[in-house]
């Protein structure tokens, strides 16, 4: 598993603006963990801050040693990130041409990049699909061809904000067993308290802090308790 860690890390957007995260400091070294709590909490904010979509404001974050500020590029070509809506992140207008578009580093030749993108669709259950228009997919078929455009390079840990939000529930059981069987150290940013106790850590942010860290269960039922008490 890869480490992931923060070492007073916090962000602030501006200097005068209100602390999103306050300064946290934790590692992260299990297959999967969820990070839960109430929206504007600053859980996005964290998942962000792990591959530099948000850079800290203060402190340190590492990614097996290397440091997110000053070596961005290793750290994303390490740390993939799917996004709640697909449409953030499907660019090309053909299915194919978008996780090709993926690949244009590590396939250099033409035929072998549509090979390796014809194949991680067939992997992903998009087989037969190249061709068709992103914009003609079901919300279940684009956040399986996002998810896929993001591990066709095999990044050794998948950071996952809220990937279930705007499914259905087949296509959130769907994608929900797809994330749980991948070989990638898993970060899943969540309100499916369900897939989040499947996780064997969880961390509850509240109020830009993280107030319970432990068993997932455990973690779960502490979130709970804290929203029930509002």
């Amino acid at each position: 598993m890869s480490r992931l860690e923060l070492r007073a890390a916090s962000f602030r957007p501006t200097a005068e603006g209100p602390v999103v995260l306050h300064p946290t400091t934790l590692e992260l070294t299990e297959q999967r963990v969820a990070l839960i709590g109430a929206n504007g909490s600053g859980k996005s904010t964290l998942a962000r801050m792990l591959n530099g979509l948000v850079p800290a404001s203060s402190g340190q974050v590492l990614v097996d040693g290397l440091d997110v500020a000053r070596e961005g590029g290793s750290v994303r070509r390490r740390v993939g990130f799917a996004f709640s809506d697909p449409s953030a992140q499907l660019v090309m207008p053909t299915v194919l041409e978008d996780v090709a578009l993926s690949l244009r580093r590590t396939h250099r030749n033409k035929k072998e990049r549509r090979a390796a993108a014809l194949a991680t669709l067939e992997s992903f259950g998009l087989g037969g699909r190249g061709d068709q228009s992103v914009h003609t997919l079901s919300g279940g078929q684009r956040q399986l061809l996002a998810l896929a455009g993001v591990l066709a390079t095999s990044p050794a840990v998948l950071v996952a904000d809220e990937p279930t939000t705007l499914l259905d529930l087949g296509n959130s059981l769907r994608i929900g067993e797809l994330l749980f069987s991948l070989e990638q150290q898993l970060v899943l940013v969540t309100h499916d308290l369900g897939l989040a106790a499947r996780c064997d850590r969880a961390l509850v942010i509240d109020a830009g802090r993280v107030v319970h860290d432990g068993p997932a269960p455990a973690a779960v039922e502490h979130y709970r308790v804290l929203a029930g008490a509002r």
